[in-house]
């Protein structure tokens, strides 16, 4: 596992973004392990966390895009954090933009945030975890309602690694089929699971021989793509 991946579970877990214990999900499932990225409150964390989305979306997507997209509202920062550190880490400048959730009649007049949408231009959406692909349904139309864009992919902080609305396989993988984009995370929770496993992390074991269990239970019933 690379070492940035390393450095990102750990970070998750010191800013509480990432928590262990029993979760009643928005889509109704008991799960015991929880993602948040509105955990991410300082200046400091926001830094960090742009450049591990910065080098991820590089390492699958190299220079080959021109907007950062992220969807109302917690892609907002997620969208700015990130293209302000891929210009610090990779010298390019790229822009970012976003959807309001309800369009402005009067100033800059609109339904987006940030960069206006050009065609031509490339694409990628950020977003903080993807358990339904709700979002992306909302938003995808309104990307190519706006110009005649190429949705390069989607990049998300940590893939969940279970079953989509489909029931087939999982959200990024339904994204892909559905909208033949690339769908991508930092780091997934097998990834997650693998680092943290019965291995203290600041004088404590996040995952002990007991949710090991509960997350293996878990992943017997919604699991998809492990």
């Amino acid at each position: 596992m690379e070492r940035y991946k390393q450095e990102f579970i750990e970070f998750m877990v010191d800013c509480k973004a990432l928590k262990f214990g029993d979760f009643v999900l928005k889509s109704g499932r008991r799960s015991p392990f929880f993602m948040n990225a509105g955990s991410y409150v300082t200046g400091g964390q926001l830094r960090r966390l742009g450049e591990y989305y910065a080098r991820a979306i590089h390492e699958k997507y190299g220079d080959e895009f021109d907007i950062l997209f992220g969807p109302a509202y917690k892609g907002i920062p997620l969208s700015v954090a990130a293209a302000i550190a891929y210009s610090e880490i990779y010298g390019r400048e790229v822009r970012y933009c976003s959807n309001r959730k309800e369009a402005k009649d009067h100033g800059d007049a609109g339904i987006l945030l940030g960069s206006s949408l050009q065609d031509g231009d490339r694409v990628v959406m950020i977003e903080d975890v993807t358990t339904s692909g709700k979002s992306i349904e909302e938003t995808y139309p309104i990307l190519t309602a706006q110009a005649n864009v190429e949705v390069r992919g989607l990049m998300v902080s940590l893939n969940r690694m279970e079953k989509g609305p489909g029931g087939k396989g999982s959200a990024l993988e339904e994204i892909r089929e559905r909208y033949g984009i690339e769908a991508h995370a930092i780091v997934t929770m097998d990834e997650v699971v693998e680092h943290l496993y019965n291995k203290p992390y600041k004088g404590q074991v996040y995952i002990d021989d007991s949710l090991k269990a509960a997350i293996d239970e878990y992943y017997g019933v919604y699991g998809a793509g492990r």
